[in-house]
This record gives structure tokens, C-alpha cells and sequence, in this order.
């Protein structure tokens, strides 16, 4: 009983040890150092790979047809997807968001799973490919107006924001920004 104890001991000792340990610094390490309202995520050279790995068409996923993507979300709530489009709009702050254009003509907001990682603030207009779950979401008032702010609108476009809105929002966990066709 006693060496089962003692095991025990040395192993719940080795995960608090390994708990305890400090994070590795990654290549997000510093995003808290950064100050609110200046923009941290301008590049130079904006296609790439962002978040999760994956190849811009994995073996036997197709890409989804944003009409279908819709239809399914409304019908069910949401629906893991691989979908493309283009880069709309960014939160000019640090990328933490982007909006893309529907078929239907209402804009989506594709946000990051975990707040993992980032998109340059100045990717507007980059076809992109991205990997998630797209969800009909219901936006709170103080919500949009956070989002209006990161636009940089106005205070009374701001206030013009009052009521809830019903919209279809995608989380997603990797992306592709693809070059700029000339």
C-alpha cells in the first residue's frame, strides 16, 4: 500500500510540476504587450497560412458553397465548414476579425477560435479560404458597437446600433489568404 502511495505521490508531484511550468513562447507571445487602438498586424506580404494548418483543398473535403452553408446554418444552427470568399473588412486594431460578403447580401463576421491567432489589418480584398463552424448567432447591442468601433465609425453611427441583431457568424480555426489575382 505504501509503494502505491508513494507512486502516486511522484506522479500527481510531476503534474503539478509540469502544470506549473511557463507557457512556450510563441509566435503570439507578445500580442499583450501591444496597445489598444494602434494597428499591430499591417504586413507587407499578406498570403499565407494563418491559425490551423491545413491545404487549401484537404483530401475529400470539398469546399462548401456559401448558399448551402446558409441554408444548413439557418435550418440547424450552425455546420463545420470549409468555405472561401474574400476579405471584406478587418478589425483595423490587431486583426482579430474580418467580415466577408454572402450571396445574400448581408455580411458575415469570421472571428478566431480561442482568439488564437490573428489576420493583417490591411488583407481587405484577399480571396481567403477558410476552416471552421459557421453558427446563427444573435449580436448583442454592446457587441456591435465594439465591432463598430474597431472600424473606426463614428460616435453617431455607434449610437445608431440598438438593437440585437440575428446573423449568421463563422469561427474559424484555420485560414488561407490566397494572392491578389491581377
Amino acid at each position: 500500500m505504501k509503494k502505491a502511495h508513494s507512486i502516486y505521490t511522484v506522479l500527481l508531484s510531476g503534474l503539478i510540476l509540469f502544470s506549473c511550468s511557463p507557457e512556450p513562447k510563441g509566435i503570439y507571445a507578445d500580442l499583450e504587450s501591444h496597445e489598444m487602438g494602434k494597428v499591430v498586424g499591417e504586413i507587407d506580404l499578406v498570403p499565407g497560412k494563418y491559425g490551423e494548418d491545413f491545404d487549401s483543398l484537404p483530401p475529400g473535403i470539398l469546399v462548401t458553397h456559401l448558399p448551402y452553408m446558409i441554408e444548413e446554418v439557418e435550418k440547424n444552427g450552425s455546420m463545420e465548414a470549409t468555405i472561401q470568399g474574400e476579405i471584406k473588412e478587418v478589425c483595423t486594431n490587431k486583426g482579430c476579425w474580418f467580415t466577408m460578403e454572402l450571396p445574400n447580401g448581408e455580411s458575415m463576421r469570421v472571428t478566431f477560435k480561442d482568439y488564437g491567432f490573428f489576420v493583417p489589418t490591411n488583407s481587405q480584398g484577399f480571396p481567403i479560404i477558410l476552416k471552421g463552424v459557421a453558427t446563427m448567432t444573435e449580436t448583442d447591442v454592446d457587441t456591435q458597437r465594439h465591432y463598430a468601433e474597431d472600424q473606426g465609425r463614428s460616435k453617431e453611427e455607434i449610437e445608431m446600433i440598438t438593437e440585437p441583431k440575428r446573423e449568421i457568424t463563422f469561427e474559424a480555426t484555420g485560414v488561407i489568404i490566397k494572392g491578389k489575382e491581377a
